[in-house]
């Protein structure tokens, strides 16, 4: 397994080893023990599978607040995405600074993204299969969100002048500066 730390400190990118032949590939996506002696300690209780039919579909930005708040591990199944994590830990160096990372079907990149950041992505390719573990189950209660299109935090979709197709949910989200941040930056400032 390959392990790239990003720019925003938690947040990794994970390329798992692919053994392929003429019939396909076999790779372990996850392996705890693995995980655990790279310092990637998580206990993913519940796993998503969502499909995008459209491209140019974006969900996103969302979190959970605590006391359900969720890591998550981003891969994609079949299809190609955007997939960003934005950084919303008070007092983190890196606050409201964003990263995106490509996940295809035929890259095998996965995105770790800890408790503390918001999470969306948008499709590049139709019937985009996205599959993500979660640390904590989904709490509709914590459920919350920022808007994919917040000047405040400046992402590039790379839509390429295509519209998003958004949930009235996303839509009508707030911006980051409207919302009462649950999460503290609790490590050391790079």
């Amino acid at each position: 397994m390959q392990i790239e730390h990003t720019a925003l400190q938690g947040v990794v990118i994970l390329t798992p080893q692919r053994h392929g032949d003429d019939r396909g590939f076999f790779s372990e996506s996850w392996n705890r023990a693995r995980m655990e002696a790279a310092g990637l300690d998580f206990d993913f209780v519940q796993d998503n599978h969502s499909v995008s039919a459209a491209v140019g579909t974006v969900r996103g930005l969302h979190f959970q607040r605590p006391p359900s708040a969720q890591a998550k591990l981003i891969r994609c199944g079949r299809g190609a995405l955007l997939d960003v994590a934005v950084d919303i830990r008070r007092g983190s160096p890196t606050f409201g600074q964003w990263i995106s990372v490509e996940l295809t079907a035929h890259n095998g990149k996965q995105l770790l993204i800890p408790e503390g950041f918001l999470h969306g992505f948008a499709t590049r390719a139709p019937d985009t299969e996205i599959i993500y573990k979660c640390t904590d189950y989904y709490a509709p209660e914590c459920d919350a969100g920022v808007r994919f299109d917040d000047p405040g935090i400046g992402i590039d979709w790379q839509l390429d002048g295509i519209d998003p197709v958004l949930s009235d949910k996303d839509r009508k989200a707030p911006f980051l500066s409207e919302i009462e941040i649950p999460f503290i930056f609790e490590g050391t400032p790079t």
